[in-house]
């Protein structure tokens, strides 16, 4: 009888320890035929956004709030120092989320610039000039929600470029650009494939 126990101790030792050697194989076959699992930093498309450049026709230029419409005589015409009426558009959107495991890989920080230039006011002066006039900013962070909801907290400023950082005559407003400086807190609600290009959108 003692023989017998000792015989089957000894078979389920050996087989304990054969699994337990197999687990780690085994975890890995699962992974490599499901999904596999992310990396704990820097997973895939864990950085991802896009670039826009826009030209406004002549005509069409938005007004950034910062020059008097219309202009008063005294600004001088054509010879205005406040143009500040955009041409040229460069923006962007951007997502950092590093940490792909855990809690924190539902968070990420973004930014959203977009830097305005040109050089003309309505009705008086229309020109191709590429001068800077501002720098356009929200930067923020993200929280990850099922069904692709999100919470987000964002910060919005504008800084005039080049002369603008100056006054600029009668037609200045003074004016700190569109919005001015504010926090915002709020709901994202994303449908469609849009809401799955995240690198940890899943739960």
């Amino acid at each position: 009888m003692k023989k017998i126990l000792l015989t089957l101790s000894a078979l389920l030792s050996v087989s304990a320890l054969s699994a337990r050697a197999q687990a780690p194989t085994l975890a890995a076959e699962q992974t490599s035929a499901g999904t596999p699992e992310p990396r704990s930093f820097f997973p895939k498309n864990w950085i991802r956004g896009y670039v826009d450049f826009d030209v406004a026709p002549s005509h069409n230029e938005p007004d950034l709030g910062r020059c008097a419409f219309p202009q008063p005589a005294s600004a001088g015409g054509i010879n205005s120092q406040c143009t500040a009426y955009g041409r040229y558009y460069l923006s962007g959107y951007l997502e950092l989320q590093p940490f792909g495991r855990t809690f924190a890989r539902h968070f990420f920080v973004f930014i959203e610039p977009k830097m305005t230039f040109g050089r003309n006011i309505p009705q008086l002066l229309y020109t191709a000039s590429m001068e800077p006039i501002s720098f356009d900013r929200s930067v923020g962070i993200a929280f990850q929600l099922p069904k692709n909801f999100q919470i987000r907290a964002t910060q919005h400023q504008v800084d005039f470029l080049g002369r603008y950082s100056n006054k600029l005559g009668p037609a200045d407003l003074g004016t700190n650009g569109p919005y001015g400086l504010n926090a915002t807190f709020g709901v994202r609600w994303s449908f469609g494939s849009y809401g799955r290009q995240g690198a940890s959108s899943a739960w």
